[in-house]
Parts: structure tokens; C-alpha cells; sequence
């Protein structure tokens, strides 16, 4: 998370997810306006936009590859969410734009 926000700075109100509830990550998220979605026990569809990502990154790079080793699999995580997932691919819930293109196009 400190590696997220040192590289970008999220718009307040940004949704985070129930993993991270110790006490420092809350007070790290607090100081940059952030929230996170709590899901009810068993329902996979209150945090929809995740399980869409998972989906998307299970079916575009995980499926039927081969890692060797945790730092191979490290490195192919991060290239496929920085560069490929948030500079290349395009989302249809966001007229078909990447998201670092998204973010440029919307006015504050």
C-alpha cells in the first residue's frame, strides 16, 4: 500500500478491501481518505470489482502458466498490474479506456 500511494496519489473515497485491518494499515489508510468495503460472510458479489479483477488476472495470466519461483511470479504480478492491466488494457465500465487514461481524462 505505501508502494501505491508513493506512486499515486488516490482520489479520496477510495474502496479498499476487508484483508488489511490491523491498526497501522486503518491509520495509513485514514490519512489518505481511503475506506474499505467490509463484505458480508459468504458473498462473494458485495466486493464485485475485485472479483472481476481476479477473474481478469487469472484468465489473462495465471491460467495454465508456469513460475519458477516466488520472484519470476513477483515480477510477472507487478508487469501485468502496473503496465499491462492499468496502462494497456481496456475497460469496458470506463468507455473502453485504460485506467491511467481514465484518470487523465477526468476532470477534478
Amino acid at each position: 500500500m505505501r508502494y501505491a500511494l508513493r506512486m499515486r496519489e488516490p482520489v479520496r473515497g477510495l474502496d479498499q478491501r476487508i484483508e488489511y485491518m490491523n491498526g497501522e494499515f486503518q491509520i495509513l489508510l485514514g490519512t489518505k481518505g481511503i475506506w474499505h468495503s467490509v463484505n458480508r460472510s459468504g458473498q462473494c458479489t458485495d466486493n464485485a470489482r475485485m472479483e472481476s479483477f481476479f477473474h481478469s488476472l487469472k484468465a489473462e495470466l495465471i491460467r495454465g502458466a508456469v513460475f519458477n519461483g516466488v520472484k519470476t511470479l513477483g515480477n510477472a504480478l507487478s508487469h501485468y498490474i502496473n503496465k499491462f492491466y492499468n496502462e494497456c488494457r481496456l475497460h469496458s465500465r470506463i468507455s473502453y479506456l485504460s485506467p491511467i487514461e481514465y484518470e487523465c481524462s477526468v476532470v477534478v
